[in-house]
Formats: C-alpha cells, sequence, structure tokens
C-alpha cells in the first residue's frame, strides 16, 4: 500500500515542499531511501524501526520503499524521520491516510519514539503555508519558530505516539517555552559607559543613522570594542519583514535556543580574526551561512581588522557593497542576505602606540606599512566612516558619566532613520531592493536625495580635486553627508555637512605613518 505525507526542505533560505511517498509491498523485508537523501537521511531507516517498535506500533517485515520528492533535490537532515514513520504507519493501515491530507510534517526521532528539534523549520513551515497546508506537526521545541507564520495551525508532538493523537484530533503536546530569553527592550550597555571618545561617537551616530560602515583606529584600551558593541543598541528595531528573514537565516544555520519564536532584536556578531572565509561569507559541500548573513540587518564587528585572513577580508568586498551573498555549487547555487553595518577596528601599528602621548612606539615606518597594508585599499575605499582614537585623558576617565547617554542618541537615530525612509521611498538599491538607508541609496537618485546647496557642491568639488577621490568614495561622501544633514533634521546639504563627511573619509594610520618616523623608533 502506498501513502504520502508532506514535509520540507530548505536550499540557502528558501523552503521547498517535500512529498514522502511511502510503499509497503510484499517481498523480502528490506528498507530503502530514494530521493537524493545525504547521509542522515540514509541512516535515519534505522531510527525510525526502533521508534516504531519503541512506540508500540507494528514494524512492517516486508519491502518497504520511501521516496522523497522531487527526487533530483538534494535532501539534508534528520527532519524526515516523523514523515517518513508515520507514512509508513499510513501505508500498513495503524494510520488513517486521509488524516495526513493539508498536513506538513517534520521532525527528528529518537531510538524511544520522542522527537527532538531540527533546523530550518521558518523557511519550511513558509513553504508549507504557500503549498496551501493548513496544518504542521513539528517536536514542541520548533512549535515557537512555526507559529511565526500565521497561516498555519501549529500541532506540537513530543513523540510519534503522539503525532498519531494529534492526526485523530486529540490534543497536541505543550510547547516548549524558551528559558531565559532577554527582553529586547533592555540594553544593559549604554553610550555613557565610555568616557572621552566623542568624536568616535558621533562618527558611531552618523554610521548607525545612515547604515555607513565605520572603521576605527586607535591604541589599545582606548574604547573601540565598547564603542562597538554599543552600536546594536542605538539602531531602531527590528521590523516584523525584517524579523521573519533574521528568524530565517538562524533558523537554517540552527542558532535558534529551543522555543524561541521570532528575533526581535538586531543581532550583533563578532567573529574571531582566525575565521576561515567560509565561515565569514558561507559555504561548504551544502552551502550554511556565514557570519555576514547572520549579521543581516544588525551589526558585523571585525576586532583586530589586519589580524583576519587576508581571503576572508576580500571576500566581504562583494556583500559589503552588495547586500547578498551567492554561493554557486556543481549542483545548486544559493543566495543568502548580508545587508549589515561593518563596524571594524584596529590598532594603528603592530605595537598598538603610534600616537599615542606618553606611551612612545618601538616600530619601525616598514613595519607599520606592513601592517597597515593588511587591510587592502579596495576594502578601505568600501568603508564610509573612518575615524581615529586617542588616549583620554586622566580627568575624562575619572570624570563623571557622559552627558548624552544610548537613550538620546538613539532618538537622533531614528528620527533621522524616519526621514530617509519617508524621502527614498520607492528608491532602489543598487541590485534592486527598497532603500531605506542612505549608504544603500542607488547611484542615479544621488542628486536628487541629496540635494546640496552653492557652497556645499563647491567644497566637494575642491576635495575631489585635492584628495583626489575616486568615484566611489566621491559618491560615500554624498551619502554620509547626506545622513548628517538627517541627523540635524536639515532638507538640504550644507557646506559644513559636507565637511564633516571629508573628515570622516581621511585615513587614519597611514597619514600618521606619512607624516613621519614614529615617536621612539
Amino acid at each position: 500500500m502506498l501513502a504520502r505525507v508532506s514535509s520540507g526542505g530548505v536550499s540557502g533560505i528558501e523552503g521547498y515542499v517535500v512529498r514522502v511517498e511511502a510503499d509497503v509491498s510484499r517481498g523480502l523485508p528490506s528498507f530503502s531511501t530514494v530521493g537524493l537523501g545525504d547521509s542522515a537521511v540514509r541512516e535515519g531507516r534505522d531510527r525510525v524501526a526502533s521508534a516504531i517498535r519503541n512506540s508500540g506500533f507494528r514494524f512492517p517485515m516486508e519491502r518497504i520503499t520511501v521516496n522523497l520528492a522531487p527526487a533530483d533535490v538534494r535532501k539534508e537532515g534528520a527532519g524526515f524521520d516523523l514523515p517518513i514513520a508515520l507514512g509508513i504507519l499510513a501505508a500498513t493501515g495503524q494510520v488513517g491516510a486521509s488524516r495526513l491530507e493539508g498536513v506538513a510534517v517534520m521532525g527528528e526521532l529518537a531510538l524511544d519514539g520522542s522527537t527532538r528539534r531540527v533546523r530550518g523549520v521558518l523557511p519550511m513551515a513558509v513553504a508549507a503555508a504557500r503549498a496551501g497546508l493548513t496544518r504542521m506537526i513539528v517536536p514542541p521545541a520548533n512549535a515557537r519558530e512555526a507559529s511565526a507564520v500565521g497561516r498555519l495551525n501549529v500541532l506540537p508532538a513530543a513523540s510519534l505516539k503522539s503525532a498519531v493523537r494529534v492526526l485523530g484530533g486529540g490534543e497536541p503536546d505543550a510547547l516548549i517555552e524558551c528559558a531565559g530569553r532577554p527582553d529586547p527592550g533592555v540594553r544593559a550597555e549604554d553610550l555613557s559607559d565610555v568616557r572621552g571618545q566623542e568624536h568616535a561617537k558621533r562618527a558611531l551616530e552618523v554610521a548607525a543613522a545612515g547604515g555607513h560602515n565605520l572603521l576605527m583606529v586607535g591604541p589599545p584600551g582606548v574604547g573601540k570594542t565598547m564603542l562597538a558593541r554599543r552600536m546594536a543598541a542605538i539602531l531602531p528595531d527590528l521590523t516584523e519583514e525584517e524579523a521573519l528573514v533574521v528568524t530565517t537565516v538562524h533558523s537554517v544555520a540552527g542558532l535558534l535556543s529551543e522555543g524561541t519564536g521570532l528575533l526581535t532584536a538586531r543581532p550583533f556578531r563578532a567573529p574571531h580574526h582566525t575565521v576561515s572565509a567560509a565561515g565569514l561569507i558561507g559555504g561548504g559541500s551544502v552551502p550554511r551561512p556565514g557570519e555576514v548573513s547572520l549579521a543581516h540587518t544588525g551589526v558585523l564587528f571585525l576586532d583586530e581588522l589586519p589580524e583576519f585572513r587576508r581571503d576572508a577580508l576580500e571576500a566581504l568586498r562583494q556583500p559589503v557593497e552588495e547586500g547578498r551573498v551567492t554561493i554557486t555549487r556543481s549542483m545548486s547555487t544559493v543566495s543568502f542576505p548580508s545587508e549589515f553595518a561593518l563596524v571594524a577596528s584596529m590598532n594603528p601599528c603592530p605595537c598598538g602606540n603610534l600616537g599615542h602621548p606618553r606611551v612612545p612606539c618601538r616600530c619601525t615606518p616598514p613595519a607599520i606599512r606592513r601592517y597597515l597594508s593588511k587591510v587592502s585599499g579596495p576594502l578601505l575605499d568600501r568603508i564610509d566612516v573612518r575615524v581615529s582614537l586617542g588616549a583620554p585623558a586622566f580627568e575624562e576617565l575619572a570624570g563623571g558619566p557622559a552627558c548624552d547617554d544610548t537613550r538620546g542618541t538613539r532618538r537622533r537615530v531614528l528620527a533621522a532613520r524616519r526621514a530617509q525612509e519617508e524621502r527614498a521611498r520607492g528608491a532602489h538599491t543598487d541590485w534592486g531592493g527598497l532603500a531605506t538607508v542612505n549608504a544603500r541609496l542607488h547611484v542615479a537618485v544621488l542628486d536628487d536625495v541629496v540635494r546640496m546647496s552653492t557652497e556645499a557642491r563647491s567644497v566637494v568639488r575642491s576635495a575631489v580635486r585635492k584628495l583626489d577621490l575616486s568615484a566611489r568614495s566621491y559618491h560615500k561622501v554624498l551619502r554620509v553627508a547626506r545622513t548628517i544633514a538627517d541627523l540635524a533634521g536639515a532638507g538640504a546639504v550644507a557646506a559644513e555637512h559636507v565637511s564633516e563627511a571629508l573628515q570622516y573619509r581621511s585615513d587614519p594610520g597611514r597619514s600618521r605613518v606619512a607624516a613621519g618616523r614614529p615617536r621612539g623608533s
């Protein structure tokens, strides 16, 4: 007898419906799975057989053939255990086949028949809803995640026996609540914790308001990491659409905790400098999202930028510029979103003390140049805002908290973001998406959006000639100037806005080497 069960798979971050066909016929006892399943899918036959027996059902000693359709798409993971088991039970008459109509099923089975959570449930749920399925049986740990798709009636099942009961109209099991999930409205890290560095705080505010990339250069211990970790706190909350995409990426990567629903806080990712290019950008034999995609809509912080592998840094060029990563393998091509704010920090020299007012630098100019050359010019050209940090004075460290805090800065950032959304409604990015921040504005609309005064245009013209700005640098200056004007509530970009934007195009570190031999060498 033949039975069919609907399940789901994931390609990139897009889900698709998989039809699980189970056929039980006369013949020598065997159990084969076809349809391009990976080793976890093939090994599932042993888990399914034990789970059926240990749940009190009859496992047929006949010829069992399971097909996962479409057969030309590779399937992976243990999430097909539960639909395969229910298909076998339906094919042997232990479950009514009609009860499986309109139901999507996914979940891993333990040998005792209990279910375990699987990754990628959210995109699978979206695909199931699009296909017209109305109910979904998942492990209780995945129920919150699947419930984010409002068109589905999610039925948690803690075991194979529970899944059969639910199909018969019984009560579903209780879902698992996420234990200790932090309140996204509580922001423990405040900008007032950083003493001094007002220029860097201003640069951080500009970067957050316009979605710009930021590079901070300064000696160790001056507050670069503290500032970077407070970037996410001054960004706007996720919209419902953004939350769905962010949660989908983390679901596919298997990073959602048990019982987690939609993520509501913007991600902050800070990979170690030993991360590989595949770990940073994404990849693998079966492509998985990397750090740039896990930081989508949030912040990617690269501490000690020159210490990262050169191939990893150079691979950043496309996602930084385009907001999307495309990974091609022999059998498939997948795309992952990667619209993030890049925040990077680095020392001005190998010892870190170049330009320090009290600690002498012992590095030679060639050593400093080799150190700075680890960050290539093309990558540096893609960073909108660059700022140098000096060692704070004792009076700044010993003084009270700064008068401005995260709440005040965030209020200004939100006001600037609202102005950008209203003005850029309908404007598009270089790759066709809606431009909701100045950093993503298409070059074709820059002149109309920026609207420079005569004095501002004169300042830009002079800067292009004197600083020999590239076309990309020129456009980034315009975008940053537009953000500064938005923070000031100005309709047109004035000369002071352009002047501040040009300050952020300086080359901190390299300019210090060009100025002469470092102190103490």
